[in-house]
């Protein structure tokens, strides 16, 4: 059906990465959310003022304001498909996950409501009325929240959207509620046991953390994220490709949503190759990823010696020495100024996140020291930064 619908009403669904199907991918999450809901609180509402129930139209009215979720998706996904403009040079793309973080607070709402309302039932417990028509019509729900959870989970995941993946978890706090409802009224007909209030709880703590899980999920590229490894090897490779650059460093990606990423990167080319050669080859690069990555790429560059055999002697002893104090390491931007009394050696260190200032001294006084072991000479002046990408 999933596919179907997609077939259906998103022309060429396959080109996930153009912001216009993105749009209507979200489009038809959002519309398919809201006819669901309807359908639902019309046969609740129906269904209810027949047999005169109050609490299948209570469930009713319920429905119709589960549809503000896929309101709030409607409106995120077309607010992020708005194109930059002078007060928002970087597009709008970010609407999608602050639309996504208002749908988690709707599930965390939903999973802290019942938690109180379940630790009330379990504290003075109430008999249940097995109702057979009440059963069926919880069971339709069921259903129907079953296939939007899905629906919405399998569009998320093909065009990894924090928003669709946080309605999905929205319905799927309405399926495990009234699934809990489900099997409680069933047991108290059958047994007359008075465990609503257990279920509740066991599923509140399940609502709450799903709501939790997609809270962060959405927060982490709004605070921002360290590169995935798979990203970074794509990029660098692409860039280290070109004639005349021989190593990169540095990767930063900024997310403007999940189309519009900007990127910032160290490119090291040959000190002794003309600067406007070097220039035009960083044009050139910078052009084709906008072109074939649909990023915008900002490079810096770094002019290296490649062509002096002591400068890269030395760069090589230090490589070495800092493979063996901490194989997690890496240096870059070598450099070496020669003076009468003593020999600069300069660099970058990168260590792990996880190092802490004495772990980070400890090894600079360590990498010195056995520097100064090979030459009394030589002195490293080295800077600590950490990686922007994703640590093992």
């Amino acid at each position: 059906m999933t596919d179907y619908l997609v077939k259906l009403f998103i022309k060429n669904s396959e080109k996930i990465e153009d912001p216009r199907v993105r749009t209507s991918y979200g489009i038809l999450s959002s519309i398919v959310g809201m006819i669901c809901n309807v359908i639902l609180f019309a046969v609740k509402m129906a269904i209810g003022i027949v047999i005169n129930s109050i609490s299948i139209m209570a469930d009713a009215f319920n429905n119709l304001s589960d549809a503000a979720s896929s309101i709030i998706s409607f409106i995120g996904v077309k607010l992020a498909d708005k194109p930059a403009d002078k007060e928002h040079p970087f597009g709008h793309g970010r609407f999608e996950y602050i639309s996504a973080l208002v749908v988690a607070f709707l599930v965390l709402q939903v999973g802290f409501t019942l938690l109180k309302s379940s630790f009330d039932k379990v504290l003075n417990p109430q008999g249940i009325h097995f109702n057979p028509v009440l059963v069926g019509i919880l069971c339709l729900s069921v259903l129907v929240k079953g296939w939007m959870m899905l629906f919405n989970r399998k569009l998320g995941k093909r065009i990894n959207s924090t928003v669709m993946k946080a309605t999905s978890a929205d319905s799927m706090g309405d399926m495990l509620v009234t699934t809990a409802t489900i099997i409680s009224t069933v047991i108290a007909g059958l047994t007359g046991w008075k465990i609503d209030g257990y279920m509740g709880l066991l599923v509140s703590f399940m609502v709450i953390w799903a709501g939790f899980s997609i809270a962060r999920e959405t927060l982490e590229p709004l605070l921002g994220q360290a590169v995935d490894k798979k990203i970074y090897e794509q990029i660098s490779q692409m860039v280290e490709s070109y004639p005349g650059i021989e190593g990169t460093h540095d990767l930063i990606i900024h997310n403007y949503g999940p189309t519009h990423r900007m990127a910032t990167i160290h490119a090291e080319v040959p000190s002794d190759t003309d600067v406007l050669k070097s220039h035009e080859t960083i044009d050139r690069i910078e052009r084709d990823a906008r072109a074939e990555l649909d990023l915008f790429l900002v490079i810096h560059m770094d002019p290296i010696e490649i062509n002096n055999g002591k400068v890269v002697e030395k760069k090589n002893l230090i490589e070495g020495i800092v493979a063996e104090l901490a194989p997690k390491a890496s240096i870059h931007d070598f450099r070496m100024v020669n003076g009468e009394r003593q020999i600069n050696l300069i660099f970058d260190l990168v260590v792990p996140h996880s190092y802490s200032k004495e772990q980070e001294n400890e090894l600079m006084i360590n990498i010195r020291d056995r520097v100064k072991k090979v030459d009394s000479k030589y002195l490293c002046v080295i800077s600590i930064e950490n990686s922007f990408v994703v640590e093992d």
